[in-house]
């Protein structure tokens, strides 16, 4: 408004300027022995003549000023278009900076609205992070994740004491951490002198989560590097993974029929972003139920990235297997080709284990691993002999129309010959309709879950 004040005083200094030259154009006073009147009428030419001109001796004849009515009313004319003319250009530029103005701010207003909703969907780091200072995370950012500084890590786990130990496993320690005294994170403790490939998989692991971000992948805080030793700093999962609660102390006993739908989907969620939505798509190449962490409500997310590829691959002496070998698609194994079917075949392994709740990592040959899908397959596929191989803790507590679909989705997952097998975003809603609502499925459950359930031997 105070560029408006600026401009108001010019625009009336214009529009004085023009009237004083309209009235200055004006016929001057003077005697005349005609009268005006019937000159008017007669359509003659008004004659002036200055008094003091006719006496002077200066002037030979004298000055004859002769002024039509017709051209002074031209001269208002055009005096009062040229006045409009800049009032409209005005006007037009009021209109104009006023909408700019008001799209500049609604921009403004947008962005920060859009800020504000990245934040609460949790792609930043967490509300409590935001108060580190740069000397307890680190001066410098890598992506989307921090640098930690060594002595912090030092400190947030106690130095490292056996008792915030969390997972002991063979790609690392990881540990229970407490950073600036009110954020509980998970911290991964790697040393790069295990193995020729370990650095490379920590890179690796860095480079894929530092700008991954879904609510079904473990969010990377940060990292950090200490001499020989290289640190992943996580969220923490308070239930830890899916392997200790299938096949831990409990035995699954905390995982009922739909919770195990649930971590189903989530994985299938999860699965599908890497492989439709990430540019270029990802393949996880290491799903397992150890690489499946479940939060305090047990919702999943996918973990462990550390041989995660792109798309293509199809080199034999690259081929990469984990020591749980039974997720391993075949062709993989053969013939060394990797496609996102490689990433379902590791999910139908896994549906399997949540229905049976069995291990399926006793036999780590390949031909066993087929055998041992092939041992399962004939009980999978009868619908009288399915509910005899559930896993006790479920048995007797789902819908038998249920039972059949999902065996039916972990069947189609591990064929053999990857073009049978369905894409994930296939399974992912072949499953979503048999999770309850609240549990982030379609389901309406209209009745308790003993009143649905049916004994087999009533079939």
């Amino acid at each position: 408004m105070n560029k408006l004040s600026l401009l108001m005083p010019t625009w009336a200094l214009i529009i004085t300027i023009l009237f004083s030259h309209i009235i200055d154009a004006r016929p001057e006073s003077s005697p005349s022995n005609v009268s005006g009147h019937v000159l008017a009428k007669e359509e003659e030419p008004v004659s002036q003549f200055s008094t003091m001109d006719a006496e002077s001796p200066a002037a030979g004849n004298p000055e004859v000023r002769v002024v039509h009515h017709h051209d002074l009313n031209k001269r208002i004319l055009i005096a009062l278009i040229v006045a409009s003319t800049f009032l409209g250009g005005f006007l037009l530029f009021l209109s104009c900076f006023w909408i700019y103005r008001r799209r500049k701010l609604r921009d403004s207003n947008g962005k920060s609205q859009k800020k504000k909703e990245e934040a609460a969907k949790g792609l930043s780091l967490s509300s409590a992070m935001v108060g580190f200072s740069s000397s307890r995370m680190g001066s410098s950012r890598k992506g989307s994740v921090s640098i930690f500084d060594y002595h912090t890590l030092e400190a947030a786990t106690n130095k490292f004491a056996r008792s915030n130990v969390l997972i002991e496993g063979g790609s690392g320690i990881v540990y229970k951490a407490l950073l600036d005294e009110k954020v509980l994170v998970a911290v991964k403790k790697v040393d790069v002198t295990t193995g020729p490939d370990a650095e490379r998989k920590f890179n690796n692991e860095v480079k894929w989560l530092s700008k991954i971000w879904h609510q079904n992948i473990i969010k990377l805080l940060g990292y950090c590097i200490h001499d020989q030793t290289r640190f992943l700093v996580y969220e923490l999962m308070q239930n830890g993974s899916l392997e200790t609660q299938l096949h831990g102390p409990t035995q699954g006993s905390a995982l009922t029929w739909h919770l195990r739908l649930k971590i189903a989907v989530d994985v299938a969620r999860g699965l599908e972003y890497l492989h439709e939505n990430c540019n270029p798509p990802v393949v996880h190449r290491d799903l397992q139920l150890s690489n499946i962490l479940l939060d305090s409500n047990f919702s999943a997310k996918l973990s462990h990235f550390g041989i995660a590829v792109t798309f293509g691959i199809e080199n034999k002496d690259s081929i990469e297997v984990s020591e749980t070998s039974a997720y391993v698609a075949p062709e993989y194994i053969l013939d060394g080709k990797l496609t996102d079917k490689s990433d379902v075949y590791a999910f139908g392994m896994v549906l399997f284990e949540l229905l049976i709740g069995r291990k399926l990592v006793e036999y780590k040959t390949p031909d066993q691993n087929q055998s041992l899908v092939k041992r399962a397959m004939p009980q999978l596929t009868d619908r009288t002999r399915l509910p005899n191989v559930v896993d006790p803790v479920i048995k007797n507590t789902m819908d038998l129309k249920h039972l059949y679909q999902v065996a039916a989705v972990a069947v189609l997952c591990v064929q053999p010959e990857p073009s049978y097998r369905p894409l994930i975003t296939d399974v992912l809603h072949s499953l979503i309709p048999l999770v309850p609502l609240e549990l982030g499925g379609s389901l309406r459950v209209t009745e308790p879950i003993s009143s649905v359930c049916s004994n087999p031997s009533d079939q």
